[in-house]
């Protein structure tokens, strides 16, 4: 995306190597219900080809009735405490990237560390879209950096099925729900976060949007009735956005560390779009296989599909300690962000 001549200049910002903050461990959680293309073939006019040359979605998974998110992201989080070895006692901070909290008030990590029994942890959500978890980890690599915190919990969850309309094929066939958590800790050496950027644009907020229940059009008979509950989405627009402010983004976190595209051995993007990840991994040069997608079984989760991803990639052994790997994300705000980090 080209910036704003009189918008002030905007520079990815480089982990000080004195306190490097790296990803300690990872866990995720997904619903057991699977839907795939050929049930939405008998719930709206689609087909698994569509789809699939569209997307390239397969299946996602969908929560069940009853289910919510701090359900979602507790397991995932006791999932990550597990494989740290870090005691929920000694996280210092909670920060929980959503945009399907529980409820408006309070704030989902709140009920998290309730659930963990962290209770020395200050505790907040951050809605950025698909983008969430990138700023929640570049906010908690600030936290962690300044030295005041030791341990930090950074969570993506969505539980996004509640808030689609099932006759429109423009977002019910993309979306999904689940969560993933990473416990994040500062560290001696070189490795952890090498540098973080993120962007917004909001003169396009409209692009992805779901217009009722905030104060602007709060929730009535007649929003309910005119479907404005659900989310709405410019989906071209989007899409032609999104390759050239993801590639700019990724680059941007890429100079700032002193590397080069070559110097990357992992990206693991946003699933919203295979499309969308091979036309980015093209740009920067990576072969295929450096480029990890799971959206074809777990379709877009939104903030949590980052941290989805990476812990399948942990858990796989797919990552290497001194691996260089890339995150980026494209979300509603619209928002956009990379991250860079030496493992």
């Amino acid at each position: 995306m080209t910036q704003d001549k009189d918008a002030p200049a905007i520079s990815a910002f480089a982990s000080r190597p004195s306190r490097p903050v790296g990803i300690a461990s990872l866990g995720s959680y997904v619903p057991s219900r699977i839907l795939t293309n050929h049930d939405l073939e008998k719930m709206v006019d689609t087909s698994d080809e569509w789809i699939t040359t569209r997307t390239g979605i397969k299946e996602r998974r969908i929560a069940g009735e009853g289910e919510y998110l701090s359900q979602f992201a507790t397991d995932a989080a006791r999932k990550a405490l597990e494989m740290s070895g870090v005691p929920a006692q000694e996280i210092d901070l909670i920060i929980c990237a959503t945009v399907t909290p529980d409820r408006q008030i309070p704030a989902t990590s709140c009920t998290i560390q309730e659930n963990l029994g962290a209770k020395r942890a200050a505790a907040f959500d951050l809605a950025a879209g698909c983008s969430g978890y990138i700023y929640a980890l570049a906010v908690a690599d600030r936290f962690l950096v300044g030295g005041g915190y030791r341990n930090a919990l950074v969570i993506g969850g969505e539980i996004l099925s509640k808030y689609l309309d099932w006759t429109d094929r423009t977002t019910c066939i993309i979306f999904a729900d689940g969560a993933g958590a990473s416990v994040l800790s500062a560290r001696e050496g070189t490795s952890g976060i090498l540098a973080t950027s993120l962007r917004t644009d909001g003169s396009m907020a409209d692009f992805i949007t779901l217009p009722a229940g905030g104060t602007m059009m709060p929730a009535s008979e007649k929003t309910v009735r005119e479907g404005m509950h659900y989310i709405k989405m410019k989906g071209n627009e989007t899409f032609k956005i999104a390759v050239r402010s993801i590639e700019e983004v990724s680059r941007e976190v890429i100079t700032a560390s002193g590397l080069a595209a070559s110097d990357i051995d992992l990206y693991i993007p946003h699933q919203a779009n295979r499309r969308i990840i091979e036309a980015v991994g093209t740009r920067l040069g990576l072969r295929p296989e450096q480029v990890y997608m799971n959206i074809d079984r777990v379709g877009n989760t939104s903030s949590a599909s980052i941290p989805i991803a990476l812990d399948e990639v942990v858990r796989s052994g797919k990552v290497h300690p001194g691996d260089t790997v890339l995150f980026a994300a494209f979300g509603a705000g619209l928002t956009w962000g990379a991250a860079l980090l030496r493992w």
